[in-house]
């Protein structure tokens, strides 16, 4: 892994001394959370920008609630330690940066109290996500998307991650980039690790947060610039399997990800076939305002 350096109980250390025991509590039951950020480089700046940093780590802060975790930080604070940690390593590119909250106790015994709480996070280059970003072919998989009374899917509990480990395994052995999850009332959820949109007559249409799908910063990002800066009607709806057969546009978000368009489902093609005319002006608008090139959105970058 080219990266230098991580925070990793309490300081920031070299990436070689960041490690943990084989008996701990989170590699042996996947008691753990994590986030993703992307750090963006704008080269006629000069300036690595961090986005939604405050989103990211709240969200995070939210899992770690959900695993009864007591953590001694505020999103503040885990900024700060990013801006750090990225500063230690001077980053001139475009980065992911992985925090990671986890029961660092070693020792056999399923539960969530009474155990060492801790922070890691570090930083590693990073550009496209998946192979077929501008024209993905994804299938819908026959496993289900784990359900909010199972394992919480709104928030990155990292046991829940084997949910969608089969899924994109099972996907891409099959010829497919990604697939679609249904949730166990058939609707559609999200993908492996995004969330969806489909366009149908004029109007973007998305999973609302109460269909078992993670709570998406790049979901909430693209619904607000769909809304207020391109003008087009937004509805937060359970979305059924078919509508992905016959929509106009198609595509996914995260902050890996960032905007797939997806052109065929299950061998039909969306639309034309051809990435979609909302679909690519939200992908540059998005493009834009996270390279800190928009100043009504500058709030939303952390320039480190």
């Amino acid at each position: 892994m080219n990266t230098a350096h991580a925070y990793f109980e309490g300081k920031i250390v070299p990436m070689d001394e960041a490690k943990i025991s084989i008996a701990s509590h989170a590699l042996n039951y996947g008691t753990a959370a994590f986030g993703g950020l992307r750090g963006y480089w704008n080269e006629k700046q000069e300036k690595l920008f961090v986005f939604r940093p405050l989103d990211h780590y709240r969200r995070l802060l939210n899992s770690s609630k959900m695993l009864c975790m007591e953590l001694p930080h505020t999103p503040e604070s885990l900024t700060q330690i990013t801006i750090d940690l990225l500063k230690a390593d001077n980053w001139r590119q475009d980065v992911y940066i992985r925090p990671l909250v986890y029961k660092a106790d070693a020792g056999i015994g399923v539960r969530l109290h009474d155990l060492r709480d801790e922070v890691s996070i570090f930083a590693l280059p990073f550009g496209a996500y998946g192979k077929n970003e501008d024209g993905a072919h994804v299938t819908v998989s026959s496993w289900r998307r784990i359900d909010d009374n199972v394992i919480p899917a709104r928030g990155k509990i990292s046991g829940a991650y084997a949910n969608s480990a089969l899924i994109k395994t099972d996907a891409i052995r099959s010829g497919f980039d990604e697939a679609l999850v249904l949730d166990n009332n058939g609707h559609i959820s999200e993908g492996t690790a995004m969330n969806v949109f489909i366009v149908r007559d004029g109007v973007l249409v998305t999973p609302p947060v109460t269909d078992n799908i993670l709570e998406g910063i790049t979901r909430r990002t693209v619904l607000e610039l769909a809304r207020e800066e391109l003008g087009i009607p937004v509805v937060e709806r359970s979305i059924d399997r078919t509508e992905a057969y016959i929509c106009d546009e198609m595509f996914l978000t995260g902050t890996a990800a960032q905007v797939t368009v997806v052109t065929k489902v299950d061998h039909r093609s969306v639309g034309s076939g051809q990435p979609g005319e909302i679909t690519l002006k939200l992908r540059q608008l998005f493009d834009d305002v996270v390279h800190g090139k928009v100043e009504k959105y500058a709030r939303w970058n952390v320039a480190v």
